[in-house]
């Protein structure tokens, strides 16, 4: 279970690069008057996780074009890797910043992703250890399934890292084409059914008859 920590405070899988803008973001912004929320996810399992969320916090505040910045309460959760959870890697310090903002999403992604790497991010391997991971989640009702820049985030629904820290932001918020988000944490939440299971009746019928081996007549 993930464990509540008292300090302010991503989703694994980042977005490496930056999709151009179109259309009325031909300029990487918004008309005047036009502002968004993004849904930005805050990880790190490496060096001073504490310290680095903070540090990054605080660069979303100083980005241009960046009304309000609201933070949730940091949690601590179990490194992903491909494979499933990984209990043997150092665990995360993960939040979510809901961020205002007339940056389009491209802009934005591009500007997370120098965060990252002015924090020493490396990207050596898919979901390996990382010092800060920010991941753009959602951005309004913005749908794009271009691979330079999905959105909203594919594994987002699948994160209880994610999905927390933003529910306690808004508790009525919804992740576009995938529902209320409450749903979704309460989905992750719930155990899964086992796996039907037959009788030792059941096996008996269906496993092979074994021959017995003759025996001499006692008589």
């Amino acid at each position: 279970m993930n464990r509540r920590l008292a300090s302010p405070r991503l989703l694994h899988g980042s977005l490496a690069h930056a999709a151009e803008p179109r259309g009325a973001w031909a300029r990487g912004f918004s008309p005047p008057g036009v502002w968004a929320e993004a849904v930005v996810a805050l990880g790190a399992n490496l060096g001073d996780r504490s310290e680095t969320i903070v540090a990054a916090v605080a660069a979303l505040r100083e980005l241009p074009l960046v009304a309000s910045v609201r933070v949730a309460p940091v949690i601590e959760s179990v490194a992903v890797k491909p494979d499933g959870p990984d209990e043997d890697a150092p665990t995360y310090l993960n939040t979510v910043a809901i961020v205002r903002t007339r940056l389009a999403p491209a802009v934005l992604l591009a500007h997370l992703n120098r965060i990252e790497a002015e924090h020493g991010r490396v990207r050596m391997e898919r979901w390996g250890d990382r010092t800060l991971d920010l991941d753009l989640v959602a951005y309004g009702d913005v749908r794009s399934d271009d691979p330079r820049l999905t959105l909203p985030h594919p594994r987002a629904a699948d994160r209880a890292f994610v999905l927390e820290p933003w529910l306690a932001l808004d508790p009525d918020a919804v992740l576009p084409g995938r529902g209320p988000v409450a749903h979704l944490a309460r989905a992750l939440s719930e155990p899964r059914p086992a796996p039907a299971s037959r009788s030792l009746s059941e096996d008996a019928r269906s496993a092979p008859e074994t021959k017995r081996p003759a025996t001499e007549d006692p008589s």
